[in-house]
Parts: structure tokens; sequence; C-alpha cells
């Protein structure tokens, strides 16, 4: 049975009564509400509690609808709720200005009940899918994060080297979702380290055969954790995962891939990665400056890298530089 304490609130902002009264009758049933008479009140009201969408009215004395909506999103405790414009302003360019504001909607009044229920509707769907969405990425990140307990590696890293790949794919000329879907799932790519007995990955020394033999299986590993799902996140992290230790010239493991074999998006981490890892300070070495990591890739360059993504990596250094100086590690 459904529970009022789980139907999403809608705050209702308007100075006329009897539109309050309307948008009770026609929404009231399935949501719950709040109502705010002014400006004032309705800022008052979001200190206290946060509702799913709010419908503002735009002509009120004092604050107009305009102004409170810039208040709002101004706010980063408020920002984020979506405001639906409901006024009796019908010219286009009111509606245009709504939108600049950042609304998301805009119903003129008269009003039409099964319109405003409608709209309601959809957009409170859409909340809910960008809620989802944003708690997938954060189980990404966060089981990504999970690997690095195990490792001597820190959260930092993963920071870092995620954004370095999304700067890299932006260069190369990838679409900006596709670039923030690589840094969404680049910081799983470690994630089968979890299987690596401590032993071997917290090994302060160099690795006998053996136990490089047996740590290469982490991406394997991780591989096998990620695998066979519906997610385009978790479909590349997989692909990132099974891939990040590829190289160009076909030396690289777990499956010797070379050149173009080796996905996009693998040959763009796999830069990121090195990269991060040479210029970062670890237990067992100290941290590499800029210009000898750069010599190291351009030597690597149609060896471990692909060549273009080496010269693309360094016509971009400024950009990197930011993101390491923003995402220091503290030892």
């Amino acid at each position: 049975m459904d529970s009022l304490k789980n139907r999403p609130r809608i705050l209702i902002v308007d100075d006329e009564p009897a539109n309050l009264k309307v948008m009770r009758e026609v929404l009231g049933s399935s949501y719950r509400m709040s109502f705010a008479k002014s400006g004032d009140a309705a800022l008052t009201l979001l200190e206290k509690e946060q509702p799913k969408l709010i419908l503002l009215d735009i002509m009120m004395p004092d604050m107009n609808g305009y102004e409170v909506c810039q208040l709002v999103k101004a706010n980063p405790k408020t920002s984020h709720i979506p405001i639906i414009f409901v006024t009796a302003m019908s010219d286009e360019s009111d509606e245009f200005k709504g939108f600049e504001l950042g609304a998301v909607d805009y119903i003129t009044k008269p009003i039409s009940p099964a319109i405003v229920r409608a709209r309601v509707k959809n957009h409170l769907s859409l909340v809910q899918a960008e809620q989802l969405k944003q708690a997938h990425i954060d189980l990404v990140q966060r089981l990504g994060r999970a690997a690095e307990y195990k490792d001597t590696d820190t959260g930092e890293h993963i920071i870092r080297m995620s954004q370095y790949s999304k700067v890299l794919a932006i260069a190369y000329g990838m679409s900006e979702e596709k670039a923030e879907l690589i840094k969404q799932a680049a910081p799983m790519h470690d994630v089968g380290k979890i299987g690596i007995p401590d032993s071997i990955l917290l090994k302060p020394g160099r690795l006998t055969a053996e136990e490089f033999d047996h740590m290469k299986q982490h991406a394997v590993i991780g591989a096998k954790i990620l695998a066979n799902s519906p997610s385009p996140l978790l479909q590349l992290a997989h692909l990132l995962a099974i891939e990040h230790h590829e190289k160009w010239d076909g030396t690289g493991y777990p499956n010797g891939l070379k050149q173009e074999q080796i996905s996009i998006e693998g040959r763009i981490v796999a830069v990121a990665d090195v990269f991060d890892a040479l210029t970062s300070k670890r237990p067992y070495k100290e941290a590499w400056d800029i210009d000898k990591t750069l010599s190291h890739l351009k030597e690597q360059s149609g060896i471990h890298f692909d060549p273009h993504l080496v010269d693309l990596f360094i016509d971009n250094i400024d950009k990197i530089i930011a993101i390491k100086n923003a995402n220091q590690e503290i030892f």
C-alpha cells in the first residue's frame, strides 16, 4: 500500500490562495504538498525541508518568481531541485527567461489539470533517474577505492588518472558525454587487485617472475568482477580492467593485443595511469618530475603507448598539471 510519507514532496509557491487551493486539488492525492505565499516564505521553507520539485509563480509582490529561482539555483543546497514556472505570463521572451534562469518547464495559466499532473510526473521521473545514475556512479567509484585499500596507491590516484583520461579523450575528439563516461569508469581499472594476495601486492622489493605472473592476473580478475553487466558504465569499466596493461607493440598483458586491437579507451587510460604512477610518491619510490616523466612517455611512444595519444597528452600538459596540483597527496 502506498504510504503518504513515501510520496514525493512538492512545493507550490503562489501569492494567490485560490491558486494554491487549485494545485492542492490537482496534485494532493498523489504527492505530499508544501505551500508558500511569497518568495521569502518559500526560501525559509526550503531551509527546513527540501521538496523533489517546485512549482513557482512569477508575478508575486516583493520578490518575483525569477528572483526566487535565481536564489534557489545559487544555493548549493537547493540548486539541484527542479523548478517549473506556473504563470499567466505567456510571452515567448518570458518563457525563454525562465529557462535561462534554470527552470525545467513552463506551464501557463489557466492550468489544465491533466497537463500539470503529466508534467509533474515526468519531471519527478527524471529526478529519480538522475538519482539512480548518481548512485550508480558513486558505487562504481567506491568499488574502485576499495581496491586501493589493497594497494599502495591512494584515492587521489584514481581521481587524478580518471580526470587525465577525460582530458585526453576530449583532446582525441570524443564528445563530452563519452569522455565523461571514461572518467567515471576509469577508477575501476585496478579493481582486480582485490584478488591478489597482500604478500605480492604489498611486497616492497622486486617481484619474482612467478609473483609477477600472479600479479598480472589482476586484469583478468577485474574483468570477471565487472563482466556481463547491462550498464554502459560497467561495460566500459570491464573493458578498461582487461586492457589497461596492454601495450601498443603487443608485449602487454593479459592478451597481448597490439595497436588498434586495443580499444581507444584502453589506450587512453594506459597513458593516464602510467603518467600518474610515475609522478606520484610511493613507499617504494620517489615521484618523478614532469620532464622526466614526459621523456619516458616519448621514449615509450610506439612501444607501450599509442604515439598519437602521447602527442596529445603532451600538448595538454598544462591541463594535466593543473589537475595534479589540485589533487595532491599528503604523506
